[in-house]
């Protein structure tokens, strides 16, 4: 059984969303003065690194993590190689099969330098979600900061995903993962009125 990880590493040096809550941990207790363990703690916003966005994110009244079925994240997904591409847009998917999965992972790998924040990046077009809804797909990844541009205050690609049901997934790291179809196991935290979770992503060979 080989498993493929497809997390960003969480340290010091992985870039926040300009503004945000970058990532910090510190040991609060240390072996020497307790004598038994270390213990630390760790700051952070819930969309920096390897993250799932709730519905709650973008919509007052949308799903909190803690509300979302934990099965939503489990199960074959395809991953789909849209490298050069600015935006992805419906027409780029009709080429793909669907049938045998319920996810979709777009490889962009338009986010090269993982230690800063990237100016641009590869978003999603709102004529995407329906697309694949009717292709029966309940959740996207893409191996960016977000489906939509950093500058976006109406978030377009978000909606149009809420509207259909479909869940996002941000962040990912694809750049060692070929085209193909995998299980994929992105679980987030149990956090009951979060509006984000850092995931620990994984791809198994199908």
């Amino acid at each position: 059984m080989k498993l493929i990880d497809i997390s960003m590493s969480l340290n010091a040096r992985t870039p926040a969303w300009p503004g945000d809550q970058a990532f910090h941990y510190k040991l609060t207790w240390e072996m020497e003065n307790t004598g038994s363990v270390n213990v630390g703690q760790f700051q952070s916003s819930n969309h920096t690194g390897t993250h799932v966005d709730a519905p709650f994110h973008y919509d007052n009244d949308g799903e909190t993590i803690g509300e979302l079925p934990i099965e939503r994240f489990i199960g074959d997904a395809l991953v789909v190689n849209m490298e050069g591409k600015s935006k992805i847009e419906a027409s780029d998917l009709e080429p793909f099969q669907f049938e045998a999965v319920n996810k979709v992972l777009f490889r962009s790998l338009s986010w090269e330098d993982r230690s800063s924040f990237p100016g641009e990046y590869t978003v999603i077009a709102e004529d995407v979600a329906p697309f694949l809804k009717k292709n029966g797909i309940d959740l996207i990844g893409i191996d960016t900061p977000s489906v939509d541009p950093e500058t976006s205050k109406d978030l377009p690609a978000h909606q149009s995903l809420k509207k259909e049901d479909i869940l996002i997934l941000e962040g990912l790291e694809l750049s060692h993962v070929a085209p193909g179809i995998y299980e994929l196991m992105a679980f987030p935290l149990k956090m009951e009125e979060a509006d984000g979770s850092p995931v620990r992503a994984i791809l198994r060979h199908k």
